[in-house]
């Protein structure tokens, strides 16, 4: 019993790092329709960003924000020079653009910092809590990424900006109609998205440890999480996130033809079943256009 608890805690705590990037990944298909590859590596090349002015002997307190305030600007950034001047380009055309990305970041980080593996400081220290059952990682894992979630809630429920930028994701002719700059609210979501991405990089570091690849994965797991809640329903990737997470380390432990080794092939199974069976996910909804 106490072993199915601790796994249950590992799995929401993965969960919800699995949650942010399926958030962010459904952030941006909302918004241009197609899934962003170079996802993880934003997420990773923030974790480096974060790193390295801890190197510099910046206090933590002070490097997160910092962080996710960068992020946001490189997420601005990357939409006005490189997605936007695509436009309404073949699917294959932005495919492309986003595999090179993918590429760029990852090189470009392993050019300033190498590849070789680099340990990450915890922000919520070492030690464990109710005999070891869970880590004061893993309790700081799990109320970070509830207050991300709820304050992205809130952000789009009850604020101006957040209800222009969940019009402009649904009916962007219409959102225009009445005065939304429909532009800078998609390049608002790329810049949101990479900040989400950034606290999901710096929550996974000190477990996966950090190096260019560390996000490929992770990343995986985000997408698994998304099209099983469903690539429309921000709610549904968040909790399809949450269920990869559990079912994760659940299978791992319970089948032992699994075990650690196996866990990845877990997330494709799921894209490839939920693809067949239900295309639009568990709570998502299936789009009509008129012709």
């Amino acid at each position: 019993m106490e072993l199915l608890a601790q796994q249950l805690i590992t799995g929401i705590a993965t969960g919800g790092i699995y949650a942010c990037m399926a958030l962010a990944v459904v952030m941006i298909y909302q918004a241009i329709h197609h899934l962003n590859f170079a996802q993880g590596e934003m997420a990773m090349f923030s974790t480096f960003i974060a790193w390295q002015m801890l190197a510099w002997g910046v206090p933590y307190w002070l490097v997160i924000p910092l962080t996710v305030v960068v992020s946001f600007a490189g997420g601005v950034a990357i939409e006005r020079l490189v997605i936007r001047p695509l436009g309404d380009a073949p699917v294959l055309s932005h495919i492309v653009v986003f595999i090179g990305l993918f590429a760029i970041i990852n090189s470009l980080a392993g050019f300033i910092w190498d590849f070789t593996i680099k340990p990450f400081p915890s922000p919520f220290g070492e030690g464990s809590q109710f005999g070891g059952l869970i880590s004061n990682h893993q309790i700081g894992m799990i109320a970070v990424t509830m207050t991300v979630l709820v304050m992205l809630f809130l952000f789009f429920q009850y604020t101006r900006v957040g209800l222009a930028m969940r019009a402009a994701a649904e009916n962007p002719a219409s959102a225009r109609l009445v005065g939304i700059r429909v532009g800078w609210m998609i390049a608002l979501g790329w810049g949101m998205a990479a900040a989400i991405g950034a606290v999901a990089g710096i929550l996974i570091a000190p477990i996966v440890f950090l190096e260019p690849n560390m996000m490929l994965s992770i990343l995986l797991y985000g997408f698994a999480g998304a099209v099983l809640g469903g690539l429309t329903s921000p709610t549904g990737a968040v909790f399809g996130g949450f269920m990869v997470g559990i079912i994760e380390n659940l299978a791992g432990t319970y089948i032992p033809e699994i075990g650690g080794e196996l866990k990845l092939p877990i997330a494709l199974f799921l894209i490839v079943t939920v693809l067949v069976f239900k295309p639009t996910g568990l709570f998502g909804r299936t789009v009509v256009q008129r012709v």
